[in-house]
């Protein structure tokens, strides 16, 4: 079945195509709401609200623009909604009273496994910012408006979330070298 039959099949409640988009697309947004969630019962609980949301709104969908896209970013604010609900963000951090070294790209290096196990030991508004800004391309702009937070804090967040992620990595190759 290709992606505009799929579609179709969606919009008209069809629950053939319906599980044959969740089955084709769930293992790869699962890992986006992985990226998101603490645990792996959050993240799934994510993926299947997710697409709820992804059936009940198919007809907003209007063809324009790239379909696993749209899926995408109804995914990815299933995953915000949850966190909103549990996680408070207002976190205020003086962006100018931080001492960090120059960014170490450390972060391109690792395999996308070892960045999941990474991201779950950083605290959830660290990775949610992190994931946000990194992986999604989201501006700090729009991360402020989305998490009701300044901007400050959304970089503050990221600058920490990089800092973390540092010490745990130097840590590693420490325990692993001796």
């Amino acid at each position: 079945m290709n992606i505009s039959t799929l579609i179709s099949g969606c919009k008209k409640n069809d629950r053939i195509s319906q599980k044959t988009l969740f089955e084709t697309y769930g293992p790869k947004y699962l890992s986006i709401c992985k990226r998101y969630m603490k645990t792996e019962t959050d993240a799934e609980d994510a993926l299947v609200q997710g697409f709820y949301s992804i059936f009940s709104k198919i007809d907003q969908y209007t063809g324009k623009g790239n379909f696993e896209g749209w899926m995408r970013k109804v995914m990815v604010n299933q995953c915000l909604m949850m966190l909103r609900k549990k996680v408070n963000f207002t976190l205020q951090v003086e962006i100018n009273n931080l001492e960090v070294e120059t960014p170490v790209t450390v972060e391109d290096d690792l395999a996308y496994e070892e960045l999941l196990k990474l991201l779950e030991l950083l605290p959830t508004g660290y990775r949610t910012v992190f994931n946000m800004y990194v992986i999604e391309g989201y501006k700090h702009r729009e991360i402020a408006e989305i998490l009701d937070i300044s901007i400050n804090t959304s970089k503050s967040q990221l600058i920490l979330a990089k800092k973390r992620m540092r010490e745990i990595i130097k840590k590693k190759h420490r325990l692993n070298v001796s």
